[in-house]
């Protein structure tokens, strides 16, 4: 049911959920066959799936849903447009609570999504605790200056500069200035995410500390 190559009219119009599909099932360390076995569909289907080159039909996507333990819309959800696109003195600012550091939200949720985005101000003197955990991190500094420690090197990085680096490595950074200090943050760790949904065998297989969630963070609006 519903093994069937896809028309170019209907790839146009179908949202691509093979790479949805082949993340979580490495996620959750299945093999095809181990995929094939609980969701009743052939490994050669999986494997074209995963590629692109067939479509499911819901029913086969509701199959593979409960497979791996998560809604259809983890599938098929998207951001709404008009959400999705935020515009500069509009978007919502808010710190955590005990926090003097303020965040302007850049991305939105949706089910399946790894990236998160911040606009950070960071006040004068702070600085943070050193930490280490899942993902990646990009900093750019917008505007001042930052002391950032990463594995042990100490690095000063003023207006332009970017760091990329894996969340693993310990790290901390702070504000050495007397002026604020802004910075673009980017990373695929998940920063106040609640709505995303993992799988059954996919909790914390790093044993990294779980990200706060909104759940457990109180906010401040500003």
């Amino acid at each position: 049911m519903g093994q069937q190559k896809s028309t170019a009219a209907d790839t146009q119009s179908q949202p691509k959920v093979g790479a949805l599909i082949r993340a979580l099932r490495k996620k959750q360390h299945l093999t095809l066959q181990q995929l094939g076995d609980v969701a009743q569909l052939s490994v050669g289907y999986l494997s074209q799936l995963e590629r692109d080159h067939a479509t499911p039909s819901l029913g086969t996507l509701a199959q593979i849903a409960r497979a791996l333990d998560v809604g259809v819309d983890y599938f098929i959800a998207t951001p709404n447009p008009a959400q999705a696109h935020t515009r500069a003195g509009e978007r919502q600012r808010f710190s955590i609570d005990g926090s003097s550091i303020v965040y302007e939200r850049l991305g939105v949720e949706f089910p399946g999504n790894t990236l998160s985005s911040f606009l950070m101000t960071v006040p004068p003197g702070y600085r943070s605790e050193t930490v280490s955990h899942e993902g990646e991190e990009i900093l750019y500094v917008l505007e001042g200056e930052l002391t950032q420690w990463l594995a042990g090197e100490e690095m000063i990085m003023r207006t332009g500069d970017s760091l990329h680096f894996r969340g693993n490595l310990p790290h901390a950074w702070a504000n050495h200035t007397d002026k604020p200090t802004r910075l673009l943050w980017t990373g695929t760790l998940a920063l106040l995410r609640s709505t995303a949904r993992p799988g059954r065998n996919a909790n914390n297989q790093s044993g990294a500390k779980p990200a706060e969630t909104k759940t457990n963070v109180k906010l401040k609006e500003r």
